[in-house]
């Protein structure tokens, strides 16, 4: 294992690197069946630049994200993508770290409004397959010129490059936060109410559906999120969680909770929210099992968590039928990502040959 101390000490490794390299942080978001040397750069850690009033954070990778939200929480501010801790649910320990939330595009239920980790992130500093150190977008948002490095980096899972500093912006945590439950509809009545709501003119933070209820979360200040949620329950029959109480339901949606000790393969799926009731019940007519009925959908259905047995792989890419993407966060057998296509293999074909011509990153995830 090589442990680099800096990002001077990470780019030399990378650059004298005989055998392909595997990076990890904290080691609770690594996915597939990866080969080669573990490069170990949780040791870059640490805050880089805070300032509350800009809402600006800089941090190295390494940096324990329940270390930033202790931090931001001393100024009532947070991260507004709410990384998910995926532990529980992989069946890993470890420190989650901001690089890996960032590699992973790492995002929780609060995507709907704020869009996901890509979008806070303001630019990022990281160590190419050549070795060299790359600096890419800033500390304010309009400081973007050239390639999007920062959007590029954000997923793509340590195959192009290993991050070194993250600049971010944060968000004030709000006053007030409420959940309307809806119970009593199944999964393609529950998933139009989420729907519904998301159209809606009431500024919706959350919208997902487990153990068949539906959830939908307003947030802001008090006397607004009073009034949003009235309207909206004037327009369903739903019951009103507040405080602590609404946040522990979205803790369990963002950390997918309901699938927490099961055995076998957790796939993600990325769909249309108009099409994720149907694909999942193309799964269940193909599979069986009684598993997916305990499927976690979130951003209204965009978002699909499913926990299948072993070697379902062919399964699942069958009932996309090219209509959204899939990972397999954990498992083995085939690559975690479902094939794509031939345009869009072209394309990451060309950026690893770009940033990685050697291929020295992720062998076996892509």
């Amino acid at each position: 294992m090589i442990s680099p101390r800096s990002e001077g000490d990470l780019a030399e490794a990378v650059a004298s690197a005989k055998t392909p390299l595997r990076p990890k942080g904290g080691g609770t978001r690594m996915i597939g069946d990866a080969q080669g040397e573990v490069l170990d750069v949780s040791g870059l850690s640490g805050v880089t630049l805070y300032e509350p009033a800009a809402l600006t954070l800089v941090v190295q990778a390494g940096t324990p994200v329940s270390d930033i939200n202790t931090l931001l929480a001393g100024e009532r501010q947070r991260l507004g993508f709410e990384p998910p801790d995926l532990r529980a649910l992989l069946g890993r320990d470890g420190v989650s770290t901001i690089g890996g939330v960032a590699a992973a595009n790492a995002s929780g239920p609060r995507g709907v409004q704020g869009g996901a980790a890509r979008d806070a992130m303001l630019g990022v500093r990281f160590v190419d397959g050549r070795g060299a150190a790359i600096s890419s977008g800033g500390r304010v948002m309009k400081n973007v010129t050239g390639y999007d490095l920062v959007k590029l980096m954000a997923g793509s899972y340590g195959s192009l490059g290993v991050l070194t500093e993250v600049s971010l912006k944060v968000q004030s945590i709000p006053e007030a936060e409420v959940t309307l439950v809806l119970d009593g509809h199944d999964v393609d009545a529950g998933l139009a109410a989420l729907r519904r709501a998301l159209g809606s003119p009431y500024d919706v933070s959350g919208a997902a559906r487990a153990g068949g209820r539906s959830y939908i979360r307003i947030e802001g200040m008090e006397g607004s999120v009073a009034y949003r949620a009235e309207r909206l329950r004037a327009q369903c029959d739903a019951t009103l969680v507040e405080g602590a109480q609404s946040s522990a339901i979205w803790d369990g949606i963002r950390d997918v909770a309901p699938l927490h000790g099961r055995a076998g393969d957790i796939w993600r799926l990325s769909v249309l929210p108009t099409d994720a009731a149907g694909i999942v019940e193309a799964i269940l007519a193909a599979h069986g099992g009684d598993m997916l009925r305990d499927a976690v959908y979130d951003l209204g259905g965009a978002s699909v968590w499913l926990a299948l047995p072993a070697g379902a792989d062919d399964v699942v890419r069958t009932a996309l039928n090219g209509r959204g993407a899939a990972i397999k966060l954990r498992g083995t057998g085939a690559a975690p990502f479902a094939p794509q296509s031939g345009a869009v293999t072209a394309l990451s074909s060309a950026l690893k040959a770009q940033f990685d011509p050697l291929g020295r990153f992720a062998q076996g995830i892509i």
